[in-house]
């Protein structure tokens, strides 16, 4: 009798559960826990021939809060699409062998990410490695019998504090760590073990990866020049810690282990790819001017790091992604420009031409650029398409064309509403420069109502919103605010110039573009003037502590992840060697003054507006005593104020999806807290 009651009652509980899943479905509003149901494509990679296409699905796991990914298979034409790796595994980084018949992928699917072989003729799948440390970018040798890896090697040192034998049974104290280098730490990755990465190869029957490089300095992805020899970026200088953008283009022979430097100007130079016939490399790099903004340009050389050759002259953007053509004759790349990333080629004489637009969908939390490309021999790409209203899916196209083979998100956005982007120009009050934002619409929005506005600032500060989508965005919207996003000076994707006009003067007039930018938008008789609210995060959580020092016109305001004392911040986040040198004149013990006078800790005495304070834990980048500090000056005023510390993350708060939700229900609550 028991045991046919409980076969009952097993059987009644799916029909619970579905009836409450199906009335939790009913809601058309985009809800934050609709973040566990957003997925999104990554790493598209096709095939040499052009015929097949590997990525990545991303999706999240509501029961272990974990953003997970499987790898996919598709034909060019959007046949036969189907999973290569399945359950909930993280598989990274794809890679076509020479003769497109086999691939190699990371999984950790055995616990720690491993290298995997996929063999397309007999679909078998081979476990490569069993490596004690991560595997970096994986490059084919031409006959495809060898890869090539990073991997770090850890470095056994003598201790320089001695400790006494401890009694048997004793309970003492770990022992004490040393730290003797300059960066010893990093955001999202925690204090540095001593050692480097080291380049390995590994024939592709498996067995054990040989080491064949002893540097003492940390090495980029290495590329095969030929059967002998590979090419990889490194800097290697004695004073390296002193000029942390000075890296070359090194050759390593990995019969010998000797290495030869081939390029030498002050300045990084990075990603070399070598032509299709071997006899010259391609590279990305530029004129090191101590800015705060340096654009990427197109170089070409001989494979002996002669007769240098910069080919993209004149052209105002950032370039990234390089790929020859087939024919040798030119190369394409992808880069921003007015908030939208692009594919383009460009000929070994510098003429550039737009392939392709609309690449993104990559930032889930705010529309920042990003996506990605592959190109193969014939010409066909492959590459993440998205824009306000849908995260990144596969698209594929030849000579500009555009077709989308996936729709991730077409279950949750057919019933789920979300919100109208509307692009804006406007000019800033301090100069008449023009400036470009995005408006994003309650969904429910009704013309004869008023509804209150949110500014969200971008970080960076050399970085650029555009048009993406964003979960975060749209949450603030779906709650009955407009949103207002802009790209004020100092943002990327309109030139060196527009960029650098915070230039050792961050911030400074940025805070009139944005606050020009939400007089703009507030002239509309349907945006409420008197409930005006003001968040970012990051380089925007310095902007916002700055808006709310200058002016009271915001009813409440959210700091997330801000620098507060820049005095402090050069001294003890992550990257002690780059802030002081390319931000600043000096040091600011040199430099008191001009560090002080952009700190927005100089001017909390003038807060008056509700604020919050957000930061993970465990944040390395802005490490969350800054906002510790803030948040003392906001209550030492009496200025109505909370702290929010975020267990366990790093300044990318929303790396796992809970983390995300907890950001936008935060500021939210802070919000309609002071709502009129």
């Amino acid at each position: 009798m028991e045991t046919k009651m409980k076969k009952s009652f097993l059987k009644f509980i799916p029909l619970i559960f579905f009836s409450i899943s199906l009335n939790a479905q009913l809601s058309k509003k985009f809800e934050p826990i609709d973040i566990f149901d957003i997925e999104y494509v990554s790493s598209p990679e096709i095939s040499p021939q052009g015929d097949k296409i590997l990525f990545l699905r991303n999706f999240k796991d509501i029961m272990t809060d974990k953003n997970l990914s499987n790898l996919w298979v598709v034909n060019f034409d959007g046949s036969d699409m189907r999973p290569i790796t399945t359950g909930n595994h993280n598989a990274s980084s794809p890679k076509w062998s020479n003769s497109g018949k086999m691939f190699t992928y990371k999984s950790n699917e055995d616990g720690k990410s491993q290298l995997y072989l996929y063999n397309l003729e007999n679909n078998s799948t081979q476990k490569l490695t069993n490596m004690q440390s991560s595997i970096g970018n994986v490059e084919w040798s031409t006959d495809d019998k060898y890869l090539l890896f990073n991997s770090f090697v850890e470095k056994v040192d003598g201790k320089m504090i001695k400790m006494p034998k401890k009694p048997k049974g004793a309970d003492w104290n770990s022992p004490p760590i040393e730290i003797d280098d300059m960066v010893y730490r990093y955001d999202g990755g925690g204090y540095r073990r001593p050692g480097n990465n080291q380049i390995f190869i590994l024939p592709i029957e498996g067995g054990t990866a040989r080491q064949v490089s002893m540097l003492d300095k940390n090495p980029s992805s290495a590329v095969w020049l030929d059967s002998d020899n590979v090419l990889f970026s490194a800097n290697l200088n004695e004073n390296s810690d002193f000029e942390p953008n000075n890296s070359d283009i090194h050759l390593l022979n990995i019969k010998s282990g000797e290495s030869k430097q081939l390029t030498t100007r002050s300045g990084p130079d990075r990603s070399p790819i070598v032509s299709p016939d071997g006899s010259k490399i391609a590279y990305l790099g530029y004129d090191d001017k101590f800015l705060g903004y340096q654009q990427n340009s197109l170089y070409i050389m001989d494979t002996n790091g002669g007769n240098v050759k910069l080919i993209s002259d004149g052209f105002d953007r950032n370039i990234s992604n390089i790929n020859w053509m087939r024919d040798g004759k030119g190369l394409y790349f992808q880069y921003d420009t007015e908030g939208m990333t692009k594919i383009a080629s460009i000929s070994l004489s510098g003429k550039v031409k737009d392939i392709v637009d609309e690449l993104g969908g990559l930032s889930l939390g705010r529309p920042y650029s990003g996506g990605s490309y592959s190109v193969s021999s014939s010409g066909r790409y492959a590459f993440t398409y998205g824009n306000v209203y849908n995260p990144a899916d596969l698209s594929v196209g030849y000579n500009g064309s555009k077709n989308r083979l996936t729709d991730l998100n077409k279950d949750l956005f057919d019933y789920k509403k979300l919100g109208k982007v509307e692009e804006v120009w406007y000019e800033s009050s301090y100069d008449g420069k023009k400036i470009q934002g995005w408006l994003v619409y309650p969904p429910e929005f009704d013309s004869s109502k008023k509804y209150p506005l949110i500014l969200e600032i971008h970080g960076g500060p050399f970085t650029n919103y555009g048009f993406r989508f964003s979960a975060e965005v749209q949450l603030f919207a779906s709650k009955g605010y407009f949103v207002l996003y802009t790209n004020p000076r100092g943002s990327t994707s309109y030139g060196k110039d527009f960029a650098n006009l915070i230039h050792h003067n961050y911030p400074s007039q940025d805070y009139d573009d944005l606050i020009s930018g939400v007089d703009h938008v507030a002239d509309r008789n349907y945006i409420d003037e008197n409930n005006l609210f003001v968040t970012g995060g990051s380089g925007g959580g310095v902007l916002t502590s700055w808006v709310i020092g200058k002016t009271d016109k915001f009813k409440a305001a959210v700091v997330a992840k801000p620098v507060i004392n820049w005095y402090s911040f050069v001294l003890y986040a992550d990257n002690i060697s780059f802030f002081y040198k390319y931000w600043f004149p000096g040091m600011p013990w040199d430099n008191l003054e001009e560090y002080m006078k952009r700190s927005p800790i100089s001017y909390v005495g003038n807060v008056t507006t509700p604020t919050m304070l957000l930061t993970g834990e465990d944040d390395y980048r802005t490490p969350i005593a800054e906002s510790e500090q803030f948040y003392a000056g906001l209550k030492l005023n009496k200025v109505e104020s909370m702290l929010v510390r975020i267990p366990g993350a790093s300044h990318g708060i929303a790396a796992r999806p809970s983390n995300l939700i907890a950001k936008v229900n935060a500021i939210t609550a802070w919000f309609d807290k002071y709502k009129k």
